[in-house]
């Protein structure tokens, strides 16, 4: 009942949740522009930072350049994305790949 009045945080313009385990991500590689997408789970690929909040970092390597980045999504503890960081990479939003 009380959830009829808790404002709902709006969804992360970056990362896509599929169902209850399953995100998806995409990112741009700076260097010569290779689109890369990651699929991960709550379960095998999110782990726990030391504040107790769950997060996702993943190197990235183009398959086409060999260009190398590393990607960040943050959550809270309910796995509410929170934000991303990108080194060397550029996130798309997910309004420009979904059709």
């Amino acid at each position: 009942m009380f959830s009829l009045f808790r404002k709902k945080a709006p969804a992360n313009p970056y990362v896509k949740q599929d169902d209850q385990q399953t995100f998806r991500v995409r990112v741009r590689t700076r260097p010569h522009g290779d689109v890369v997408e990651f699929r991960f789970t709550k379960s095998a690929h999110i782990g726990i930072d030391d504040d107790g909040n769950h997060i996702f970092r993943k190197p990235v390597v183009s398959p086409r350049h060999f260009d190398k980045g590393e990607l960040t999504v943050h959550f809270d503890r309910n796995y509410t994305v929170t934000g991303t960081d990108g080194e060397n990479v550029d996130f798309i939003p997910v309004a420009e790949w979904e059709d």
